[in-house]
């Protein structure tokens, strides 16, 4: 599952990363995840404290993760609209959900400040960065002047994450897709939304 390169601190890692976004804080035994990384306990309790550290660890990389794949999006070419479309219509696993936004239901998480700083921040980041682009497509004329970037940034946000949601309901990514689309209908127009397709 892993490759030989990685340290047992990386393999301890990920899979938390993994088993987090699978069953969630209190579903995560250390017991699982030693098993998943092929790390014994040894190990695990030289580079971590304890759980609480490692997940601490593994929920901040989901959310650099988070920021990165959503930045390479933000600052990538073209207009405000077609960066914010490609970030909104970007594959993902749709019926997993999103491994930051999942925690959001994940009472261990939210009842630990730590824990829940992360996520708080990457979401703060996601609305603070989507309302900038929003914003710079309300000054180049691309959306409605009318517009509040803020609104809409975490309108967008939330289209995402219910989307996800609708989809593990329905059990179809296509649930998804329909919920992004539907907000870039709103956003720039059905006809213009279909044309950044």
């Amino acid at each position: 599952m892993y490759n030989s390169d990685m340290t047992a601190r990386d393999r301890l890692i990920d899979s938390t990363r993994e088993l987090l976004w699978e069953r969630g804080y209190v579903g995560t035994s250390p017991k699982a995840i030693q098993d998943r990384s092929g790390a014994g306990q040894g190990s695990m309790y030289h580079h971590f404290r304890g759980k609480r550290d490692l997940a601490l660890a593994a929920i901040e990389q989901n959310a650099a993760d988070l920021r990165t794949r959503a930045e390479a999006d933000f600052s990538g070419p073209g207009t405000a609209a077609e960066r914010i479309t490609a970030y909104l219509r970007r594959e993902r696993e749709a019926l997993r959900g999103c491994p930051v936004g999942r925690l959001t239901q994940d009472p261990g998480v939210m009842a630990d400040p730590d824990l829940r700083r992360p996520v708080e921040e990457t979401f703060g980041w996601l609305r603070a960065r989507l309302a900038a682009l929003l914003e710079q497509g309300r000054a180049h004329g691309e959306l409605a002047a009318s517009l509040d970037p803020q609104t809409v940034a975490t309108a967008l946000v939330a289209v995402l994450q219910g989307g996800y949601v609708l989809a593990r309901a329905s059990g179809s990514a296509d649930t998804y897709r329909q919920a992004v689309d539907g907000a870039l209908g709103l956003l720039v127009g059905e006809e213009y939304a279909n044309n950044l397709r």
